[in-house]
C-alpha cells in the first residue's frame, strides 16, 4: 500500500466539503469524509486503476457524492491534488502540484 498525502487545498476543500454536508444532515459530514476515506485507501492499494484525466493526473470518483479525487503518482508517495465537486468550475486545480 503507497501512502498516500493532500495537498493543503485538497485537505480544504475536503473539509468544507464535510462541513457543509454536516450543515445540511447530521453526520452526512461524516460519511462523506468515510467515503473520501475509502477512495484513498483504494488509491492506495491500486494507483493505476484509475483513469488518466489529464498527463499522469487520474481520477475517481466518489459513490455517493458529486466529488472526485484528483491525485498523481509519485515514486513514493500518492499525492491528492484535489478533492473536488463534478459540476463546478471543471479545471480549477490544473497547476496544483
Amino acid at each position: 500500500m503507497i501512502p498516500a498525502r493532500f495537498l493543503s487545498p485538497a485537505e480544504w476543500e475536503m473539509v468544507q466539503a464535510a462541513r457543509y454536508y454536516e450543515s445540511k444532515v447530521p453526520v452526512l459530514g461524516s460519511e462523506f469524509l468515510s467515503e473520501v476515506q475509502r477512495i484513498v485507501k483504494g488509491i492506495g492499494a491500486n494507483p493505476e486503476a484509475a483513469p488518466r484525466v489529464k498527463g499522469e493526473i487520474r481520477r475517481r470518483i466518489l459513490r455517493r457524492f458529486p466529488y472526485a479525487v484528483l491525485y498523481q503518482i509519485d515514486p513514493d508517495e500518492i499525492v491528492i491534488l484535489a478533492v473536488m465537486h463534478l459540476r463546478r468550475h471543471p479545471n480549477y486545480w490544473h497547476g496544483r502540484k
